[in-house]
């Protein structure tokens, strides 16, 4: 198995000992949790709204995809972590507008204890190459 690591400065610098990306044999792309970073600026996005929230981590996810040769038309699985449950709805509505038609992606949420920076939404996901 071959592995390339996968980073951009379109998406928020990692915060700890983890890589944006990795694909795995030219084949697979996983790209980590993304949080409502601003990558310019390094500020939270959208403070207490998780809909803005929503809408920033898949703009990471989507400059990563992009920086590893794929988009959100790639992506097979995702993984959406919650702070509130009950902002479900509304992280749902802007989640679908980007992976809102049949082909979308397999994807799990659950909610969370804590997420990191104390932000209501991280998303993760695994696309194909």
């Amino acid at each position: 198995m071959t592995r390339k690591v996968i980073q951009t400065d379109k998406a928020p610098a990692p915060v700890g000992p983890y890589n944006q990306a990795i694909a795995a044999s030219g084949q697979m792309l996983f790209v980590a949790g993304q949080i409502p970073l601003d990558p310019a600026s390094g500020q939270i996005v959208g403070e207490g709204d998780v809909a803005a929230q929503t809408e920033q981590a898949i703009a990471n996810l989507s400059a990563i995809l992009e920086a590893g040769g794929a988009t959100l038309d790639s992506v097979v699985k995702t993984s959406v972590f919650l702070k509130d449950m009950n902002d479900f709805a509304a992280m749902n509505a802007v989640y679908a507008q980007h992976f809102g038609d049949e082909s979308a992606p397999a994807r799990a949420c659950v909610e969370v204890a804590r997420l990191p920076k104390d932000v209501l939404v991280e998303i993760e996901c695994i696309a194909v190459l």
